[in-house]
Order: C-alpha cells, then structure tokens, then sequence
C-alpha cells in the first residue's frame, strides 16, 4: 500500500475541490495513483472533479504571428513569475519578436529558438539580461509553426488564452471561430481528435456512477454511450453550439457561410503548470487536517 501524504491530498483537493477527507479515502483506495483518484471522486462527486485541466498556475502572455498570405502562422507562449512583468513592454515586445522569429525561421525547438540572433545578441542572451534587469525568472515555454489549408484566423484574449484556426472561406467568420475557440476550449476539431483514453475514462465513470444509482446491469451500456455522445458534442469543436448562435453548431453555422474549418490549436498561459505554494501557513494548515 502506498504511502499517502499531505501532499498529495492537498494537490487532489486542489485539483478537484473535493472534501479533504474524501481525496484521502480516493487517494488510499487507488493506492496513490492521482488520475485513478481523481476518476473515484468524478464518480462521486460529478465533473466538478475534472476541472484541473483549467487551472492556470504560470503567468505570462502568447503571441501570434501570421504571414501576409494567411497560410503560416506561429504562435508561442512566454512565461514569468507575476502579471506585473507579463505587462512589462521589453517583456512584450520579447514575446512579439519571438513569435515572428518562429514564422520567419521555422527553429526546430525552443533550444534552437534561443540560439538565434536578436538585436546583436542571442535570443538566450537577451533573455538572461531581461532576468537581470526584471528581477525574475522569463521562459520560453512553447511555440507552434502551422501550415493552413485555408487562411489562419486568430483571436488573443487578455494576452493569457491565444487561438489559431485554419479556415476556407468566410474570414470574419474564422474570427468568430477563434473566439469561440477561445470561450469554448474544445479538445478536437470532431470526435476523431478525442483520446481514446479520455473516452473510455468517460465510459468507466458513467458505467460506476449508473451502478450507484442502482440502473439494472442490462441499461448501462447504452447509458455509457449516452454519455460519451454527450461528451463528444461538448468537447469538439463542430458539435459545440456556437457562442454567438447557441441555435445553431459551429458545423452549421460553417455550412451556412460555405466555409470549412480545418483545424485550430489553443495555447492557455500556464495551462498545466504547477504553481509554487506561497502560503507556507496555509499549507501546514491544510495538511493538519489530513
């Protein structure tokens, strides 16, 4: 049996809201595996237990950049430790430039990203003397270079959530599509995208939490795939109602203009990031308790 900590509840309550009690009897009853956990309490508790893949735990800022023609676009994510620097115009004007840098040059990695030229030094060199100079830490985190069968659209929100997408046809539309993007955060384009990891996983949980509700044993096949129909018009991008026609989907709405979307990425600032605990009496309060 493992050994569960205060740490790992705490990380588990943080990830799901759930009682602390509750992670700890989750955690001992998948021996300390954190993603079995966190399915016990969705199993409990509902999708509240599923909201960690939203958190945001870094700050920085994403930047985009698109050729003339519409059909290159780079995007990248730049990391600090506190929203006062993410709003610093060297930090900004970092950002932008690295963008353009990822369109223009296509570098293999962030490796070789930071060894490019830039204003007389390398990328890394600036980078290090903006840390002087700002007084914490800057990452070049991620960046994405794509080649679009239609035109590239995008959408900034706030400098934290950054959109790209590929669509042929109506180009204020593909706006649109980018900030719908944005508010939605779909997984996938259309089912086909989705992890088939993430669908048995929805399968598992509707099939134990039908099983709670006492559903005879014949019903919960179709009740599973019930479910994981819902979930997949939740989580693609077509199936979803549109932000700005909630009648209609995103694939209608398409049909409706001639345009097709072929594709779009999402960068979130932070997303998956886990931010350093601060409160250290806070902390031991919290583990107190476990």
């Amino acid at each position: 049996m493992a050994e569960i900590t205060a740490s790992m509840v705490k990380t588990l309550r943080e990830k799901t809201d759930a009682p602390m009690m509750d992670c700890k009897k989750a955690l001992t009853e998948a021996d300390g595996d954190m993603e079995k956990a966190e399915e016990i309490l969705r199993v409990r508790f509902g999708n509240k237990a599923a909201k960690s893949a939203g958190r945001v735990a870094a700050e920085g800022i994403v930047s985009i950049a698109i050729s003339p023609d519409g059909k290159t676009a780079a995007m990248l994510e730049v990391n600090c430790e506190t929203d006062f620097v993410a709003k610093n115009d060297d930090f900004l004007a970092l950002s932008k430039a690295l963008a353009e840098m990822v369109l223009d040059q296509n570098p293999a990695d962030v490796a070789a990203l930071s060894a490019l030229p830039y204003g007389g030094k390398t990328v890394e060199e600036i980078r290090t003397e903006l840390v002087g100079k700002m007084g914490e830490n800057l990452s070049i985190r991620r960046f994405e270079r794509l080649k679009g069968q239609g035109k590239f659209a995008s959408y900034i929100h706030s400098g934290k959530i950054g959109v790209l997408v590929d669509v042929t046809g109506d180009e204020a539309l593909a706006r649109d599509i980018a900030m719908h993007i944005a508010a939605s955060k779909p997984q996938s384009l259309d089912a086909t995208g989705v992890p088939q990891n993430l669908i048995d996983t929805e399968r598992r949980v509707a099939i134990e939490k039908a099983k709670e509700a006492g559903k005879p044993e014949a019903m919960l096949d179709k009740i599973a795939e019930g479910t994981v129909q819902k979930y997949l018009k939740e989580v693609t991008l077509l199936s979803q109602p549109f932000v700005k026609d909630d009648k209609q989907t995103v694939e209608q709405v398409l049909k409706s203009k001639n345009a097709q979307c072929h594709g779009f990425k999402i960068f979130v600032v932070g997303e998956g990031i886990e931010k350093k605990v601060s409160d250290f009496a806070a902390e031991v309060a919290a583990a107190s308790k476990v």
